[in-house]
């Protein structure tokens, strides 16, 4: 995803915690065809970087897999323990991982947070040889028909805000392993899914993201309204067909 830059600005990496409970409710998943694929060559344990409230390391755990969770929140942290998973709270890039290493390091939705100077080397320190790093984020494509109306929404309260649901997969993107000589060259994929959304779900979940909590809340909630009306005048659904957009690269041997 084009997010580079991003890391350096502090006021959206650490907003997540007073909508720990959204996010963790709203937020979509992770395909388990994904998960699946992570998990083929049944890592012995998994780092997840930036875990949030757990949508990834949840996952992993579910399938009898020891998974660390690394956080900088604590609301964030403690709405992932709740779901009894291991987590430390603290950034990656001071996190001390007080001799650990890992067959599998993963992060959902979140290694735009990280500086890149510091990110890709330490991960690739904590690998196993021949482990795997994977970043990945989601997306939610919309109907022309509904996007069209939502578009003009954002235009009333949002005005250069980023349309959520647009496709971004046409977007340039950089390579963002290519310089961790340590690892092999990255290489994508993206897993296809369908999600449908009422207007509850459709406004909670933008209500989450980072650009879209810096509207203040009376102008997002009035963003919102908008949205889940034109939602409503759609039968009350909308269907998302989105995508896990997935970069992955490998521990060199030594």
């Amino acid at each position: 995803m084009p997010l580079e830059g991003i890391h350096q600005d502090r006021g959206r990496a650490e907003s997540f915690g007073p909508a720990a409970q959204a996010y963790d409710r709203f937020r979509s998943g992770y395909p388990d065809a994904l998960i699946d694929d992570l998990l083929a060559a049944r890592p012995s344990s998994t780092l997840d970087v930036g875990c949030g409230t757990g949508k990834v390391a949840a996952a992993i755990a579910s399938r009898g897999f020891r998974v660390v969770g690394v956080e900088p929140d604590d609301r964030m942290a403690a709405v992932a323990r709740s779901h009894g998973l291991e987590v430390d709270v603290a950034s990656f890039e001071s996190w001390d991982s007080q001799g650990q290493t890992f067959d599998l390091v993963t992060c959902g939705h979140a290694w735009q947070w990280i500086d890149p100077l510091v990110g890709g080397p330490k991960a690739a320190s904590l690998l196993r040889p021949g482990g795997t790093i994977a970043l990945f984020w989601n997306y939610h494509v919309l109907d022309d028909s509904v996007l069209t109306r939502f578009r003009a929404a954002y235009r009333v309260h949002a005005p250069g805000l980023a349309v959520v649901g647009q496709d971004p997969s046409g977007l340039e993107d950089a390579d963002p392993f290519r310089d961790v000589p340590s690892l092999t060259p990255g290489e994508t994929r993206t897993y296809r899914w369908v999600r449908e959304f009422d207007g509850a779900d459709w406004t909670g979940m933008v209500g989450t993201f980072s650009d879209h909590q810096r509207l203040g809340p009376d102008r997002l909630a009035a963003l919102q309204r908008d949205l889940w009306r034109i939602i409503d005048e759609h039968d009350g659904l909308v269907v998302a067909r989105g995508g896990t957009y997935v970069w992955s690269a490998r521990t060199l041997p030594t």
